[in-house]
């Protein structure tokens, strides 16, 4: 039985009757442990699988996990919703301060539902929700202003979370995000819009209440053992130094990184925006997430000069990560830094995912450089480097001139299916492709995960560890695959991040369980990995995910030499089969 009672309370709110009210649940987290196994039962009570992704019907669902507050790197939010961007099942994970702020806010998870009348944003402390009205910071342009306002506007007390949407979630922008504490987001898939569809603005929560175990002493072992690997071993270490930027010219160096909308897999200017040189030229300071120690958000700082007056400088702040830096940089052949800062701030501003923007953006490069597209559409002439333009574009996207930037604002794989080029337009599951081009496993793992991401069942880490040894069938490849992705159902449904996943063993797992009030073996969880796996599917399928029309692979990455050399067509087809044949039987769906 779990300690924290809090935990398992869910918090339910109605937009459209601007009412709230709370259901004790413990049943489900005793079960499913939080985050994404909770999520995906309350979103499965909750939505009907017809609702429109932008009608008052879709339906968010915010969870956290038993982990939450009680163990170092337990630091994620996971929400699910209905995706305008892919049609189906939408999965978005956010760190920062969210989750410990929900946990201490009393609830362990909060179901959002309706359209309001008016813009609003929800306060939710001591356990009270109070609706505001957002009519003033409705159409405010920077993300970074609206945190402001709302921080010193509510000015209460206790840790506290500020989420908002800028004026891509606004405008519906089908891969508009969530920002969260200025640098990080709720990214992927679209939360942005339908927050915006339902005139919510932003969420403020927190509160102050302390955290309830079963065992002291036991808790404390294990608190400590997994702080001591954390901090003390090798296993963490590169996140802190240069973070996930410390990718680059090592993918580069094996011809992995997604250059040019993936025409190369080699950035002939990659040390030019690596992680080394951005710390040693642009590093401002480093940010950790609540209650984690390894402070792996990098922040750059961009210095401008003020127009008229000499010598006198603005400096603004700009989180940087791998993703944005190959989406927004070697993507778009961009290699001048504090431009490529500009541009990932520019997003930012705006709240939307750098992933998609990036992709769309090369997809509109590319069609534009074969004429499949002209001026007509995009009014400004794109062309690789030139970053001045890309945030002209970004910013048109948002501001939708004509009917081209409304299509792109729909995402890479409805522009490509009005204007052409499908076959460069780099989407797996409609959704915008992660920085990798590591060999067969990476683009199987996109094409097959639930969310369509390189954090799915890490497919990437799967082929590096490959390079220079016999590759395994396309069957065996599946099977591990999804044996990867069961397991991290664990590690998100306790809300960990997964840079920790090295860490977070499940035995290790299973022992830290305990003091909390649960027992489970680690045999157990593997178990439970693999029915909240099928579970999310199932889900998936009858949000309207085919198994068949949806399982496309881009015709470019049979183009572009991997570090396993030419991807066979042959290869991917009998392991996309495979996969069929195992969901089907995995999840009972017959479609």
């Amino acid at each position: 039985m779990i300690a924290d009672k809090a935990l398992t309370r869910v918090l339910y709110i109605d937009l459209s009757k601007k009412s709230y009210w709370v259901k004790e649940r413990p049943e489900l987290f005793e079960k499913y442990l939080g985050g994404t196994g909770v999520a995906t039962k309350l979103l499965k009570e909750e939505l009907k699988p017809t609702a429109d992704p932008l009608g008052p019907n879709n339906v968010v669902v915010m969870a956290v996990g038993i982990f939450t507050g009680a163990y170092p790197t337990a630091s994620k939010t996971v929400t699910m919703f209905k995706s305008p961007l892919t049609g189906n099942l939408g999965e978005s994970h956010a760190g920062g301060r969210s989750a410990v702020a929900i946990k201490m806010s009393g609830f362990g998870a909060i179901v959002i539902k309706g359209e309001s009348d008016i813009p609003v944003y929800l306060s939710i402390h001591d356990g009270k929700v109070y609706f505001r009205d957002a009519t003033a910071l409705w159409g405010v342009r920077s993300t970074y202003t609206v945190g402001r306002v709302i921080r010193e506007r509510e000015g209460w007390p206790g840790l506290r979370s500020i989420m908002r949407i800028g004026r891509a979630g606004e405008k519906l922008i089908r891969y508009a995000g969530v920002v969260t504490e200025t640098y990080r987001h709720f990214g992927r898939l679209g939360l942005g819009a339908v927050w915006g569809s339902k005139k919510l603005k932003a969420v403020v929560v927190g509160g102050r209440r302390g955290i309830k175990v079963a065992d002291a002493r036991k808790y404390r072992e294990v608190y400590d053992k997994l702080y001591n690997r954390i901090v003390k071993s090798d296993l963490m270490k590169k996140y802190h130094d240069l973070g996930t930027p410390v990718n680059i010219i090592p993918l580069n160096k094996i011809g992995a990184l997604p250059t040019r909308n993936l025409t190369s897999a080699r950035f002939e200017k990659a040390e030019e925006i690596s992680g080394e040189a951005i710390a040693a030229t642009m590093l401002a300071r480093r940010v950790a997430c609540s209650h984690c120690p390894v402070a792996c958000i990098h922040i750059a700082a961009i210095r401008e000069e003020y127009p008229h007056e000499k010598y006198f400088y603005t400096t603004r702040y700009v989180s940087y990560d791998y993703e944005p830096l190959y989406a927004l940089g070697t993507m778009l052949g961009i290699s001048d830094r504090e431009g490529l800062m500009r541009l990932i701030e520019e997003v930012e501003v705006q709240g939307m995912d750098a992933m998609s923007t990036g992709v769309a953006l090369a997809w509109a490069t590319e069609a534009f450089s074969r004429g499949i597209i002209s001026e007509k559409e995009t009014i400004v002439k794109p062309s690789w480097g030139d970053w001045k333009t890309y945030i002209q574009m970004v910013r048109y996207i948002v501001e939708q001139p004509n009917e081209f930037y409304k299509k792109l604002g729909e995402g890479t794989a409805e522009a490509a299916k009005t204007y052409g080029g499908e076959e460069f337009a780099m989407v797996f599951g409609k959704n915008e492709m992660p920085g990798y081009h590591a060999g067969p496993a990476t683009h199987l793992g996109y094409a097959i995960g639930a969310r369509h991401s390189h954090l799915d069942n890490a497919g990437y880490s799967y082929d590096q560890k490959l390079i220079g040894k016999e590759y395994p069938p396309p069957e065996k490849v599946i099977d591990d695959l999804m044996k990867e992705e069961a397991w991290r159902q664990i590690l998100s449904s306790l809300v960990l991040c997964f840079f920790a996943r090295k860490v977070y063993t499940p035995e290790i797992v299973s022992e830290a369980l305990e003091p909390l009030g649960i027992k489970m073996s680690p045999e157990d969880l593997k178990k439970l990995g693999w029915e909240i796996y099928a579970e999310k599917y199932r889900l998936k399928l009858e949000l309207g995910f085919d198994l068949e029309k949806d399982l496309k692979l881009p015709k470019r990455i049979f183009e572009t030499p991997s570090p396993h050399g030419m991807i066979s067509e042959e290869f991917m087809k009998k392991a996309l089969d495979h996969f069929r044949a195992r969901i089907r039987e995995l999840t009972g769906f017959k479609a």
